[in-house]
C-alpha cells in the first residue's frame, strides 16, 4: 500500500466516522451516546491528517520536480555512487522495504468502506438468545408503586420486583414493558429483551423477560406488552419467575437508542 492509498484510507475512515456520528444515528447502534462528541472528533483528526499529508506529497513532488529540471538545465550529471559489497554487488538494505506497508494494511480498507456504505446492524435477538441474562444489583428498599395502570416499568426494574421485593407490590399488577422479541426454544413462549451496553457492543448485556402469549411475534421486532406476573415459585425471592403473562401485544417503532433499558413510550 503505497502512500496515495494511505492518504486515501486516512480519508475514508474520517468520512466514516462523521457519517456515522455526526450526519446520522448510526454511531448508536455500537456505542453509548457519551461516546458520540469523540467518535465525531477522531472523524475530523482522520480526515485532516489525510489531507496533509496529501498537501505534503504534493509539495514534496513539486520540489523534486524543481531540482531535477534545474539540474538538468545546467548540463551537470550527477553519478549515483553505489557502495560495492560482496562480489562487487551493489550494497543493499537488509530486511524489509520499509517505503510501502504490510499488504494486510488492505484490509483497514473494508471497514472504513462498510461505515460509508453498510453499516452493519444493531445487536439483536441473535446476541441475546446467546447470551444469559444479566445478573441484576442487590436492592433491599423500594418506593411504592404508582397506582397507574397498566404500570410502565423496565425490565431492570420488573426483575428486581419479582424476585426481591417482599412487600409483593408487583402482584395482580398489570404492567407494561416494551423490546425487542427473541426466540427461545421449545415455542410456546418467547423473550422480551433489552440489550445494554457500558462503553459500546463489545460489553452487551441482556435483560429478559419470559413472555407467555397467544402468539409468538417474529424475532427482532419491537413490541410493546401488557400483562400480569406468570405466577411461579415464591414472589420476592429468587424462586419466582420473571415471566408475564401477555395480554396485549403491540407492535412499536425501533427506537434511535437500542442500548437502553427504557421506560415504553406513552401511548398516543
Amino acid at each position: 500500500m503505497r502512500r496515495p492509498l494511505q492518504v486515501t484510507l486516512l480519508v475514508l475512515s474520517g468520512l466514516g466516522l462523521l457519517h456515522v456520528s455526526l450526519f446520522t444515528d448510526l454511531c448508536l447502534r455500537y456505542v453509548k451516546p457519551g461516546m458520540r462528541p469523540l467518535l465525531i472528533a477522531s472523524g475530523f483528526v482522520l480526515l485532516v491528517l489525510g489531507i496533509v499529508e496529501a498537501a505534503a506529497r504534493e509539495g514534496r513532488e513539486a520540489r523534486a520536480g524543481r531540482k531535477g529540471h534545474g539540474s538538468h538545465g545546467g548540463h551537470a550529471h550527477v553519478a549515483h555512487a553505489h557502495v560495492a559489497g560482496p562480489h562487487n554487488e551493489p550494497e543493499q538494505h537488509h530486511g524489509h522495504d520499509h517505503s510501502t506497508v504490510p499488504r494486510v494494511a488492505w484490509l483497514l480498507l473494508l471497514p472504513a468502506l462498510s461505515l460509508l456504505f453498510y453499516a452493519p446492524p444493531a445487536l439483536g435477538a441473535y446476541t441475546a438468545s446467546r447470551q444469559p441474562a444479566k445478573v441484576i444489583a442487590e436492592q433491599d428498599d423500594f418506593d411504592p408503586l404508582p397506582k397507574t395502570s397498566p404500570l410502565p416499568i423496565t425490565l431492570t426494574d420488573f426483575t428486581t420486583r419479582v424476585q426481591q421485593d417482599r412487600s409483593l407490590a408487583i402482584k395482580a399488577r398489570t404492567v407494561e414493558m416494551s423490546g425487542l422479541v427473541t426466540p427461545v426454544p421449545g415455542g410456546g413462549s418467547w423473550d422480551l429483551t433489552r440489550i445494554i451496553i457500558s462503553c459500546c457492543a463489545a460489553d452487551a448485556q441482556s435483560v429478559k423477560v419470559r413472555i407467555y402469549s397467544d402468539s409468538i411475534p417474529a424475532a427482532n421486532t419491537w413490541v410493546s406488552v401488557t400483562g400480569n406476573w406468570h405466577p411461579g415459585g415464591k414472589l420476592g425471592t429468587k424462586s419466582a419467575p420473571v415471566a408475564l403473562d401477555a395480554q396485549t401485544v403491540k407492535k412499536i417503532q425501533r427506537p434511535s437508542n437500542v442500548y437502553q433499558d427504557a421506560l415504553p413510550f406513552p401511548a398516543g
